[in-house]
């Protein structure tokens, strides 16, 4: 798997899926505390679609499906975005990744979240908790 970061700005499309269910999408994993927070905006927000959400409860990370080809562009600090390398991801009600568990899972979401309103939403969540953060 590969993380990349650029300036680029990604295309705002939505994953594609075939007909055995497997999308074509890459992932971006972001701090638990900054996902919810980001989870929490997009839900609250202008009825923007949201995609998948893996929550992994090992190592504290949410993980938000964007469509394949947003690695190639992703430019947001603090998190990652894997290519699935054309491997795709099966879009069932057992996560993908063993130990892991779906916070908002397929069928109760679109396909793939648009990586621009992602890339709001986190940098909102993260400007929140920092905000949060100071007032200790």
């Amino acid at each position: 798997m590969e993380t990349s970061q650029s300036n680029e700005p990604c295309p705002p499309s939505s994953a594609v899926e075939d007909a055995a269910g497997t999308a074509a999408c890459d992932l971006v994993t972001v701090p638990a505390r900054q996902g919810l927070e980001a989870v929490d905006i997009l839900r609250r927000g202008s009825g923007e679609a949201m995609g998948p959400v893996l929550h992994d409860d090992g190592c504290g990370t949410l993980g938000f499906l964007v469509p394949a080809g947003t690695a190639a562009c992703w430019d947001m600090p603090g998190s990652t975005c894997t290519e699935t390398e054309g491997r795709g991801m099966r879009l069932t009600p057992q996560p993908p990744v063993e130990g892991s568990d779906w916070l908002l899972p397929p069928g109760e979401a679109d396909l793939a979240t648009d990586p621009v309103v992602l890339r709001k939403a986190l940098g909102e969540a993260a400007r929140m908790i920092e905000a949060a953060d100071s007032c200790r």
